[in-house]
């Protein structure tokens, strides 16, 4: 988390006397020692994460000649807490989810703090806790990172950084060039549920409500469907939701994609609140949710295998994959269809 002396991890209040950070905290010295021992490394300590060295060796993980996999990601959403989750919890999810997708197991994290001057040490601390819990809970360790301190005004309160590695079988082949005719979509459960939440949070246009985002580790979801014969494709709705990922299957395949509106779960209040201003749920962000293509003749068992998980009862088939112009068709509840483009402006910018 940066260069310090070697922690004594207490479990005392973070920062002792400083309730809000000052750019002391970032310039190396006394105050940036505490604070990386008093909130990072008291929450994340494990061990591999030495906060006194530059790098961090990890264990060998290609586990019977596995793949290792890679990836990165920044977070920068508003407000730091929001119903169902946080920045810390977001950070840790978004970027398991990117690996889980990939097919591969996640086991390791980096973390980036960018922290501005001004923000509560209380609140930091909630923060990086529930980040903690959120590795714990998807069996990931962060294994090393890094601290900054930006003057008042240049940032939102806090932004997040994080890398992860993890690793996959060999054999296990996804991606959209797998992608033919015929094939199936699925959804892991209802979508926009994170966006409205995060819409909720900020008090936009007076709304309020109870609606929970669906920030989660998609592991269980994906590992579920790892061995299943017919699996072409998975990724994880974030922004510019389902319609972006079904626009982004036409482009790389030339293939066409139909959706059908009445298969596709989404909860009421996110249906009402879309219906008030004029917001199409197919592009809110999702932070817990797997799209996936499937074999037509192995749909139904994979349906059934994520209807037996908690995150996946109201999974369901939601559309197929065409032998027609590379166009997304969504049929609606009336019998109608229309085409569902590239998403072009942001509806709900800061959302992950």
């Amino acid at each position: 988390m940066g260069k310090s002396s070697k922690p004594h991890l207490v479990e005392s209040a973070p920062t002792e006397g400083h309730t809000h950070i000052s750019l002391a905290h970032g310039n190396g010295g006394r105050y940036m020692r505490e604070l990386i021992e008093s909130v990072f490394a008291r929450h994340l300590s494990n061990p591999l994460l030495d906060i006194q060295a530059d790098a961090v060796p990890l264990p060998d993980i290609r586990q019977g000649g596995g793949e290792v996999m890679f990836t990165t990601d920044g977070f920068t959403v508003q407000p730091l807490e929001f119903p169902g989750g946080d920045i810390g919890a977001l950070a840790v999810h978004g970027t398991v989810n990117d690996l889980s997708v990939a097919g591969a197991k996640p086991l390791y994290l980096s973390l980036n703090a960018f922290i501005e001057e001004g923000l509560e040490v209380a609140l930091l601390d909630r923060v990086i806790a529930s980040l903690a819990r959120a590795a714990k809970e998807a069996g990931v360790q962060v294994a090393c990172g890094d601290t900054k301190v930006v003057r008042r005004g240049e940032g939102g309160g806090l932004y997040l950084a994080t890398t992860g590695v993890g690793v996959k079988d060999r054999d296990l082949k996804l991606g959209m060039d797998k992608i033919k005719p015929g094939d199936a979509i699925l959804v892991s459960g209802p979508i926009g549920d994170h966006g409205i939440a995060v819409m909720f949070a900020r008090e936009q246009f007076g709304l309020r409500g109870d609606l929970q985002s669906d920030c989660a580790s998609v592991w269980p979801l994906t590992s579920a469907l790892l061995g299943l014969p017919g699996l072409r494709f998975m990724r994880d709705p974030t922004r510019g939701g389902l319609a972006m990922i079904a626009n982004e299957i036409t482009r790389a395949t030339s293939l066409g994609v139909r959706l059908m509106q009445p298969a596709i779960p989404i909860r009421p209040p996110v249906v009402s609140v879309c219906e008030m201003l004029g917001y199409d749920p197919l592009y809110l962000a999702c932070e817990g949710r797997v799209v996936a293509v499937v074999a037509k003749e192995n749909v139904d068992t994979a349906l059934a295998a994520w209807k037996k998980l908690p995150p996946g009862k109201d999974a369901a088939i939601i559309g197929f994959v065409e032998n027609s112009k590379p166009h997304v068709v969504l049929e609606t509840e009336l019998g109608g269809e229309r085409m569902l483009e590239e998403l072009e402006d942001d509806p709900l910018p800061r959302i992950c």
